[in-house]
């Protein structure tokens, strides 16, 4: 018996669906949580969050269960940056990762801007087959939230 063929679901700004069906947002919970370093402990309610504000999201899914994801938000204009692609580890190394890719590039938030960015750790050659190339004369800036430690 062969698996399931694997669909990906193009969802509508914000992810409704994907935040509100029974279910699904606990399956990003736990595809996030158990295939990637840097989105695991994240809480549902943050998610939710996260969805709502996100422009375009792709999902994966084989049979009713959540395999792989990928989110973008952009100004619709000059910048786009692509968040969160995750495959579940036995789907790695299939077309899945560059199918969830290439679905977010074509979302309408991200058509004509004019310049699309990701951050990785890990997984440059990966993007670079996609057309993504390192950009050495600009730097990477973080800002933690200020926390005080006086009450």
């Amino acid at each position: 018996m062969s698996a399931a063929p694997i669909q990906l679901i193009r969802h509508r700004r914000g992810a409704w669906r994907l935040r509100r069906a029974p279910g699904q947002l606990q399956q990003l919970q736990q595809l996030l949580d158990a295939h990637s370093f840097w989105a695991n402990g994240r809480s549902q309610r943050e998610l939710s969050r996260m969805l709502a504000g996100s422009q375009a999201v792709i999902s994966a899914w084989q049979g009713s269960r959540l395999v792989g994801f990928g989110r973008a938000t952009s100004d619709g204009v000059f910048r786009a940056v692509l968040w969160d692609v995750v495959v579940a580890g036995e789907h790695q190394g299939r077309g899945l990762g560059r199918r969830i890719v290439e679905a977010l590039l074509q979302e309408p938030a991200l058509q004509g801007v004019e310049r699309t960015y990701l951050m990785t750790t890990n997984s440059a050659g990966f993007y670079e087959q996609l057309g993504f190339t390192a950009v050495e004369n600009q730097r990477l800036m973080l800002r933690h939230p200020f926390h005080s430690d006086s009450q």
